[in-house]
């Protein structure tokens, strides 16, 4: 039926050219680039700028001429006339993209249906895929997403991804590639090469303007505080707040009773609050109100409840079939498409409910301390991916998708993965995330840092020099990536736990601000979440100076031993 269509739009076109009166028409062929030419003398023709595949130009049959054994008519494009050649020329948009072959150069998720986050299945880099179709051209003449078939296989796929040869499929972006060569796979997360660091085009939502910087004070689901968010809008008006991250999931914490859940894990719905959305409604739209920007943060592959729905997509033991149990939670795998879908859908059913600025992902990762017993596990590698990989691989996933709603995807990470020289055990590596994400949040705690890290005794009791020392390493990170995410970073907002040392300095506004400027001396601007399990008000109104100071126009810090913050100079030290 497709041919028919094709041959009848074809025979259209022949017809009209027997015609002497003009006809509207479209620019087709194969690849977003229609060539185009103009006629400075008779029967002359001088490439002119290339017309986008798509656009629309009026037909003048009469102005035909043939060269070379082409035909080529004269076309009004605007205000330019033009000549095209006559395999050019399509009658209707939907006659404009002629591929009938792709090939795969980034691996992408393949998706039921270009409604839904149903993944049908996995494009590798270099695969063919055949082209039964596409949804839109964009301004710029290329495909959003292909209708494509890969064996038995069939599904959509984002334009961007493919290109019309192999030999092209099997390039690589090289400019880093020396870097991430010498990065070891140490400890079995898999090598940095095989991921994809080809630039990640970078979204800008004018209806949706992501503050620069960010600002945010985290909130957990708990009713209570979302029943006070007046009182947490008061705080941070007085402040130099611009943003709330909002839990939607954390593990064992589902937040309201959201269609993903219901349809995906029955468990997290059961035990989602009953209120929570009106709760969350109301609390948001507040927010909004005010002029703040809203984060919904999601956890990903740690969730007891969906382990105990789907047990055949978490990492279990090969000795026993069994669902593992690391640090009291059970483990969904990261290689599972399954539990990538259950969290991007119940994302965007989040945004579309609560017109959430952006989505933070949190525990984009697998289990860490598991490199003593990692032959043990089954981790459910469908497709043969490396830690690392399926990592990269859910992210852009994970932003293609919410891409599509005019939202911002920001992932969270180990400080560790800031680390030159290895991938981690449980798949980040910096460059690998930072290239597709709008922003990375880092997790550097102070009493998260062993003692004399970076040669710093005791780092929990030196929250600057401990973060300028380690945002001196997410540089590097980002120097070596070629479209880097905005860096936004999680500051620690509790108290020096007291395992770690029980005579720990405090939680108050000197610790905040010592870690904001330590961040800010390093080069790192892109702002901060305050991480506070409790999102206690009180705590932050006890923090509330270290918030309201700007840091941007604060001068550096020329030297630690010089160190004498605003704080210490009013006597609140």
């Amino acid at each position: 039926m497709k041919h028919l269509t094709y041959i009848a739009s074809i025979l259209l076109i022949l017809a009209s050219c027997g015609h002497k009166d003009d006809y509207t028409a479209y620019a087709g062929g194969i690849g977003k680039d229609v060539a185009a030419f103009v006629s400075p003398k008779k029967g002359e023709l001088v490439p002119d700028a290339p017309m986008a595949r798509g656009t629309e130009f009026t037909v003048s049959p009469e102005g035909a001429m043939k060269k070379d054994g082409v035909k080529y008519f004269l076309v009004k494009a605007g205000k330019k006339k033009l000549y095209v050649a006559e395999d050019a020329i399509a009658a209707s948009p939907r006659e404009c993209v002629k591929e009938t072959e792709l090939y795969v150069q980034t691996s992408a998720s393949v998706i039921d249906d270009t409604l839904s986050s149903h993944i049908a299945g996995f494009a590798r880099k270099g695969s063919k895929l055949q082209i039964l179709g596409f949804d839109k051209i964009q301004q710029d003449g290329s495909v959003s997403r292909y209708k494509v078939q890969s064996g038995k296989q069939q599904g959509w796929i984002f334009g961007k991804y493919t290109v019309l040869s192999q030999e092209e499929a099997a390039e690589r972006f090289s400019e880093f590639d020396e870097a991430h060569a010498k990065a070891k796979n140490s400890f079995k997360g898999g090598e940095a090469t095989g991921c994809e660091f080809r630039p990640y085009a970078k979204p800008v939502f004018p209806d949706n303007p992501m503050p620069d910087p960010v600002n945010a004070f985290y909130l957990t689901i708990n009713p209570a505080g979302l029943r006070n968010i007046d009182s947490f809008i008061a705080l941070a008006d007085s402040t130099r707040i611009n943003a709330f991250v909002i839990d939607i999931k954390d593990n064992e914490c589902p937040g309201y009773k959201a269609d993903a859940m219901e349809k995906h894990s029955p468990t997290n719905y059961k035990w989602a609050g009953k209120e929570k959305e009106k709760l969350y409604k109301e609390a948001i739209d507040k927010l909004h109100a005010k002029g703040y920007y809203v984060i919904g943060r999601i956890t990903c592959f740690k969730d007891s409840y969906y382990a105990k729905d789907h047990p055949s997509s978490c990492i279990c033991e090969k000795a026993t079939g069994q669902p593992f149990l690391h640090n009291k939670s059970y483990w969904p795998s990261a290689f599972s498409r399954d539990v990538w879908q259950f969290n991007v859908e119940l994302a965007k059913e989040s945004v579309r409910k609560f017109g959430l600025n952006e989505i933070n992902f949190d525990y984009v990762r697998f289990p860490d301390k598991m490199i003593s017993i990692d032959e043990q596990m089954d981790y459910r590698n469908r497709y043969g991916e490396s830690k690392v990989q399926a990592i990269q691989n859910f992210v852009r996933y994970a932003c293609d998708e919410l891409h599509q709603l005019g939202v911002y995807v920001s992932i969270d990470v180990f400080g560790e993965s800031a680390n030159p020289g290895y991938t981690t055990a449980y798949g980040q590596y910096w460059p690998a995330i930072s290239t597709i994400a709008d922003a990375i949040c880092a997790m550097p705690y102070p009493d998260h840092f062993a003692d004399h890290y970076y040669g710093i005794s005791k780092p929990w009791n030196h929250p600057y020099e401990i973060m300028k020392a380690w945002g001196k390493r997410v540089q590097g990170r980002q120097s070596i990536t070629a479209s880097p995410a905005k860096v936004r970073t999680w500051i620690q907002a509790y108290h020096v736990m007291r395992w770690v040392d029980r005579n720990g300095i405090d939680n108050d506004a000197n610790f905040i601000e010592r870690q904001i400027r330590g961040l800010y001396d390093a080069g790192l601007t892109g702002g901060f979440n305050t991480w506070l399990a409790s999102g206690n008000i009180e705590i932050y109104r006890y923090q509330k100076d270290a918030y309201g100071l700007d840091y941007p126009s604060l001068p550096p810090i020329d030297s630690l031993h010089t160190f004498i913050t605003p704080l210490e100079r009013n006597g609140n030290d």
